[in-house]
């Protein structure tokens, strides 16, 4: 019989992933697709960015393991060399995006805060992998208006992946759409929103949560309808949803 001890390592011990923002209902579950499937071949740069970024304040803001290693698989699978990324945070999506494409590959990564993104730095240095990343600070909308005006720029992504403002989504994709090339891939992360998408309006949620949790449900619904796409919203990480131009 379990004791109170037990129980108590066992609660310490659920969710205590980095970026843990699985939607299974069982924390066992999750942790039998961590040690099964993402850990045991996780790149060794992976793992020292995961675990730095574990002590950062703001570390729930970082891709899952899961979702990384998803994400990886991904871009080798569509053959992807130039891609971009809006919301980098301390660069743990750019790393498994730079590990994946080839060495001529570019990634046009974009964040307000390159503070957060020099923690891990040294890591992408060391994985040798830093020459493909060209990283600029500052809000994305204004890079992505000068880039819409360029014709060359058109169809010009293979990949693009947004984990950033959820208030501005709807506003990248106006954009993006441009940007990707006919059969290139748009990710837009946090797409089921812990769950909160089917929470009823009066359902107990944190103020963060529930203010962007219509901005959400908005981009959805405008994906869903979208003629230029076809979509699949995945429960990978806090939901993802995975977009190819189709015209």
């Amino acid at each position: 019989m379990a004791t109170n001890e037990d129980q108590k390592q066992t609660e310490a011990g659920r969710h205590q992933e980095v970026g843990h923002k699985s939607l299974l209902q069982s924390d066992a579950l999750y942790q039998y697709i961590l040690e099964t499937s993402v850990y045991p071949r996780e790149h060794e740069a992976m793992k020292e960015l995961r675990d730095l970024t574990a002590k950062h304040p703001w570390n729930i803001m970082t891709t899952s393991a899961d979702e990384g290693q998803f994400l990886n698989m991904l871009f080798k699978l569509i053959n992807a060399k130039n891609t971009m990324e809006i919301g980098v945070y301390t660069g743990y999506s750019p790393l498994a995006t730079a590990l994946a494409i080839p060495d001529d590959g570019k990634i046009l990564a974009m964040d307000v805060n390159k503070e957060n993104y020099e923690l891990g730095l040294p890591v992408i240095k060391k994985a040798g992998v830093a020459h493909k990343i060209d990283f600029r600070e500052g809000p994305a909308l204004p890079v992505l208006d000068e880039m819409v005006k360029a014709e060359k720029n058109h169809g010009s992504y293979d990949f693009i992946f947004v984990d950033a403002d959820k208030d501005n989504y709807l506003n990248y994709h106006k954009r993006l759409i441009e940007l990707v090339k006919v059969g290139g891939v748009i990710g837009y992360d946090n797409t089921l929103w812990n769950g909160s998408v089917v929470a009823p309006p009066d359902a107990p949620l944190r103020k963060y949560v529930r203010y962007y949790r219509d901005f959400v449900l908005e981009l959805n619904k405008a994906l869903a309808v979208d003629p230029r796409i076809e979509i699949c919203m995945l429960p990978v990480g806090d939901g993802i949803t995975i977009c190819r131009r189709i015209k």
